[in-house]
């Protein structure tokens, strides 16, 4: 039985459906709460918190604050292409839909191997992460 499967995700969640026929079924659900954390939680002295600090220590320090964003978002594109992977290797994915903003969508174009980027028949620049079913279904339901 071959399907198409759709992943729906955003830097902070991912959500995987298999679509059968025209009905959609949300099979897997990955939460990456990192990814919703605000660049400046992610370090740990906030920039001005010391009144000496020249600036450009404080200019690095939220530099920093962005390169650990980009980790944790690459470390969480990996981990949903390692499930799409898993998927295609078990024989059970046919096609692939990819919906995300367009910087987490490029991630995730980035970290597919070879053969499951050739599976993939549509991407959908757009944050559907927090959408209902049937919204998700209607965005995709022209996309065949």
């Amino acid at each position: 039985m071959m399907t198409t499967y759709i992943v729906v995700a955003d830097a902070a969640r991912a959500r995987i459906f298999t679509r059968d026929s025209l009905h959609l079924k949300e099979k897997q659900s990955l939460v990456h709460a990192e990814g919703r954390m605000h660049e400046g939680d992610l370090i740990t002295d906030s920039p001005g918190a010391d009144v000496h600090e020249s600036t450009s220590s404080t200019s690095r320090s939220s530099a920093e604050g962005g390169t650990a964003l980009k980790h944790e978002n690459e470390m969480f594109a990996k981990e949903v292409t390692q499930c799409l992977y898993d998927a295609r290797v078990s024989n059970s994915m046919e096609k692939l839909i990819m919906v995300a903003p367009p910087k987490f969508l490029g991630l995730l174009r980035e970290k597919l191997d070879g053969p499951t980027q050739k599976l993939v028949i549509h991407t959908l620049s757009k944050d559907l992460s927090k959408a209902s079913l049937e919204d998700i279904q209607e965005a995709v339901s022209d996309l065949r």
